[in-house]
């Protein structure tokens, strides 16, 4: 167990309750600290990391093919995410990972109307791709 990322680190989202979670693409691991978990939203399953990881299978463009499966795995991240280092990754960093981001914001409190924002604010502006992606996000409990 870690102490959570810096505020300094590159891609990290701080919730409103202060949880650091960091988002980035999938072939790309950034120099510094390891995560402790990493979610890992990709149309296959990829190889195990050496931390803890955790798999949902989404195409790009698209949505999770199990929404409560990503729930379920969301609602570990945001737990784990007030004193551990967890990220968040799709192939490009910014479509798939910004919705689980805008979701995971969600479970933190921000209303789901505000969620793309909120993300597209504090982590990349283009996160969030598709009108089937915001909506997806529009209608998580």
């Amino acid at each position: 167990m870690s102490d959570g990322w810096d505020d300094a680190t590159p891609g990290v989202l701080t919730l409103p309750s202060g949880r650091r979670v960091r988002g980035r693409a999938w072939r790309h691991v950034p120099p510094g600290p390891l995560p402790d978990l990493g979610v890992y939203l990709l149309t296959h399953q990829p190889r195990a990391p050496a931390w803890d990881s955790r798999w949902v299978r989404w195409r790009d463009f698209s949505l999770p093919a199990r929404p409560a499966l990503l729930r379920a795995v969301l609602v570990e991240v945001w737990a784990r995410a007030a004193d551990e280092r967890v990220e968040v990754a799709c192939r490009g960093g910014i479509g798939r990972t910004g919705t689980a981001l805008a979701c995971l914001a969600i479970l933190d409190g921000v209303r789901p109307a505000q969620a793309v924002a909120f993300v597209r604010a504090g982590y990349r502006a283009r996160a969030v791709e598709t009108r089937v992606q915001a909506a997806f996000v529009a209608a998580f409990r």
